[in-house]
C-alpha cells in the first residue's frame, strides 16, 4: 500500500503550478522518488512498532525503539540532512523547497522518527545564518554527517509560549559561558542514536534586560571536545497522546559549558531562523499525516464490503475520502508556496501555512478514523495513530492561535494590511480564477478591513477564523490553477475540484466569524 504522495505529482505541482524552476522537473521528481523509496522501504516499517514500544527513560538515559538508530544512519548516509545545506560544509546545496517536499514523504512514513532529522536540518539552517565561521566549520559537518543531532531548547516550566519569562541563566566563564536552568518539551533532547547532541538554548546573560529583548542564544553540546559529559541531563520524558517513539524530554542544564551564537541579547531574533524553518516543517507534517491517513483509509475502503459493494462506492464515504485528498493537496500547495515565497510574503504566509495545514491534517486524520468506522476507533488498523500523532502539530512551534495573532499583528496591523491586500489583489487579477474564488477573495478583503477597524479584543477574537479564511482562499487559488489544467495529474485535478466545491464554501462562515465574534469571546466574565 503506498503511504506517500506520488512523487511525480508533487514535482508537477512545483513546476507547473508554483513556478519552481531552479531544477529540471525530471531532477525534482528523481529526488522525491529516492525520498519515497527510503520512506516506504526503511522508515515506514518502524512506525507502528515504534508507537507501541515508545521511547524509554531510565536514570537519565533514553532508549528509542529498535531500528531507529539504523534508520537514522541510512537517512544521514543518503545525504538527506544536508539536502538544502551549503556545499561549503558538505551539503547538497539544493533549494530548501526540495528539502520540505522530501520531508513530507519521511513524515508520512513516521512522524515520530522524522522529527529528529527535521530539527537537525533546522539547526543547520540557524548556524548557517547566525553562526561564526568557526562555529559553522565545527558544528555543521558533524550534523550533516549524522554524527550529531540538534535540538531547540526554548520552553520552560513557568514560561510556555511567552518566552519573555525565560529564567535560564548564562554566566561568562573564560572564553565561554555556564548555562543553568530547565527546559521542557525538548524533542530528542536525549538518545543514543548518535555520538553527540547539540542543544540550541535560549538563556539570559547577567546584564540582560527583562523581557524578550534580554534573551541570548547558546550552543551547548551534550559531550565536550574531550568526550566528557557536559552539565546536561535528561530529567524525564513525557507520557504523551501521540508520537510515542519520539522522546519529549525535560532537560536540566547544571552549569553546562556553552558558547554564544549571534549577538548578545539578540537570541530570539537569531532563533527565528530555526523557528521559521520548523514552522514550515510542521505545516508539512500536517500535510504528510493527511496524506498518510487518506492512503490508509482509501485502501481500507476499497476492500471493505458493505451493502453489497466496497464502501468506497458509497457517496458519503467518497465524500470523506475526497475531502481528505483535497485537504492534503491544499495544504501541500499552500506550504510549498510559503516555502518558495520571498519577503514580505513569506512572513505573511508562514503562520498561515503552519496553522491551516495542521488544522487540515487533524481534520483528515479524523475523517480517516470515520472511514474505518469501528475499526478506526481501535488501534489495530493504525488509523487512530495518525490522529494521535497529528494532534501535536496544532500545538508545538507556536499554537495555531498564536499563529493567528501573528497574522493579525504583522499582516494586518503593523503594515496596515498591505501584504494581505497585495496577495488578495493578485488572486483577484488571476484570469483563471473561477467566480467562487473571486467571491471568496472579496469576503477575505472585507473581513480584513473589519479586523483592522475593530477594537483589540474584537480583532483578537476574529483572528483564528480570519487565518482559516485566508488559508482557504490561498489554497483554493492554487487548487483552481490545478483544476484549470487539462494536463494535471487526474487525481490531483479531481481533488482540486473537490476543494473548490466542498471546502472553499467554508469561507462565508469563516468571514462572518471573523467580523462578528460572539460577545462571550470579548468580555471578561468568568467561564463556568
Amino acid at each position: 500500500m503506498p503511504i506517500t504522495a506520488p512523487p511525480a505529482e508533487t514535482a508537477w505541482l512545483l513546476h507547473h503550478i508554483l513556478g519552481f524552476d531552479a531544477l529540471d522537473q525530471a531532477d525534482t521528481e528523481a529526488v522525491l522518488v529516492e525520498a519515497t523509496r527510503l520512506a516506504e522501504g526503511v522508515i515506514a516499517p518502524l512506525d507502528a512498532p515504534g508507537d507501541r514500544v515508545g521511547a524509554q527513560w531510565h536514570d537519565g538515559e533514553v532508549t528509542v525503539p529498535p531500528g531507529f538508530a539504523e534508520a537514522h544512519r541510512a537517512f544521514a548516509d543518503g545525504g538527506w540532512i544536508g539536502v538544502a545545506a551549503s556545499a561549503d560544509h558538505g551539503g547538497q546545496g539544493l533549494p530548501h523547497v526540495i528539502a520540505y517536499a522530501a520531508h513530507e514523504a519521511f513524515t508520512s512514513a513516521s512522524m515520530a522518527f522524522s522529527l529528529c532529522p527535521m530539527l537537525t536540518c533546522d539547526a543547520v539552517l540557524l548556524l548557517e545564518a547566525h553562526g561564526t565561521p568557526g562555529q559553522r566549520t565545527r558544528f555543521i559537518p558533524k550534523l550533516l554527517a549524522g554524527d550529531w543531532t540538534g535540538t531547540m531548547c526554548l520552553t520552560e516550566p513557568q514560561s510556555g509560549s511567552d518566552l519573555s519569562g525565560i529564567r535560564t541563566r548564562a554566566v561568562p566563564d573564560g572564553a565561554g559561558y555556564r548555562i543553568t536552568g530547565t527546559k521542557i518539551y525538548i524533542s530528542y533532547g536525549e538518545h543514543r542514536m548518535t555520538k553527540n547532541i547539540l542543544h540550541l538554548v535560549l538563556a539570559r546573560l547577567p546584564d540582560a534586560a527583562p523581557g524578550s529583548a534580554g534573551i541570548s542564544l547558546f550552543a551547548v553540546p551534550k559531550l565536550l571536545d574531550d568526550g566528557s559529559q557536559n552539565g546536561v541531563r535528561c530529567q524525564s520524558i513525557e507520557r504523551k497522546m501521540g508520537i510515542h517513539a519520539s522522546p519529549t524530554c525535560v532537560m536540566t542544564f547544571e552549569g553546562a559549558v556553552g558558547e554564544l551564537i549571534g549577538p548578545p541579547h539578540k537570541g530570539l531574533a537569531s532563533m527565528f531562523a530555526m523557528m521559521n524553518g520548523a514552522r514550515i516543517g510542521v505545516a508539512m507534517q500536517g500535510v504528510a499525516l493527511a496524506e498518510r491517513a487518506f492512503r490508509r483509509a482509501a485502501a481500507y475502503a476499497a476492500d471493505r464490503v458493505q451493502g453489497g459493494a466496497a464502501i468506497d462506492r458509497h457517496p458519503d464515504v467518497r465524500r470523506n475520502l475526497w475531502t481528505m485528498r483535497a485537504l492534503a493537496l491544499g495544504g501541500r500547495l499552500l506550504t510549498l508556496y510559503a516555502a518558495l515565497a520571498e519577503e514580505p510574503r513569506a512572513s505573511l504566509l508562514i503562520p498561515v501555512a503552519k496553522a491551516w495545514s495542521t488544522d487540515a491534517g487533524e481534520e483528515a486524520a479524523s475523517l480517516g478514523v470515520q472511514v474505518h468506522g469501528g475499526a478506526g476507533f481501535v488501534e489495530d488498523t493504525g488509523a487512530a495513530q495518525h490522529l494521535r500523532d497529528v494532534r501535536i502539530t496544532r500545538i508545538y512551534e507556536g499554537t495555531n492561535g498564536i499563529q493567528a495573532l501573528t497574522l493579525l499583528r504583522r499582516g494586518l496591523i503593523r503594515d496596515q494590511g498591505t501584504a494581505v491586500a497585495s496577495l488578495l489583489a493578485e488572486i483577484a487579477d488571476d484570469p483563471t480564477a473561477p467566480k467562487s474564488l473571486t467571491q471568496a477573495g472579496s469576503a477575505a478583503s472585507d473581513a480584513a478591513a473589519s479586523l483592522r477597524q475593530a477594537g483589540r479584543r474584537e480583532a483578537e477574537a476574529g483572528a483564528t477564523p480570519f487565518l482559516g479564511l485566508l488559508g482557504t482562499v490561498v489554497a483554493g487559488w492554487l487548487c483552481a490553477k490545478v483544476a484549470a489544467r487539462e494536463d494535471a495529474p487526474p487525481a490531483a485535478r479531481t481533488a482540486a475540484t473537490v476543494f473548490l466545491e466542498q471546502i472553499l464554501p467554508r469561507v462565508r462562515s469563516l468571514a462572518h466569524m471573523a467580523a462578528s465574534p460572539s460577545a462571550g469571546l470579548i468580555d471578561d466574565q468568568p467561564i463556568a
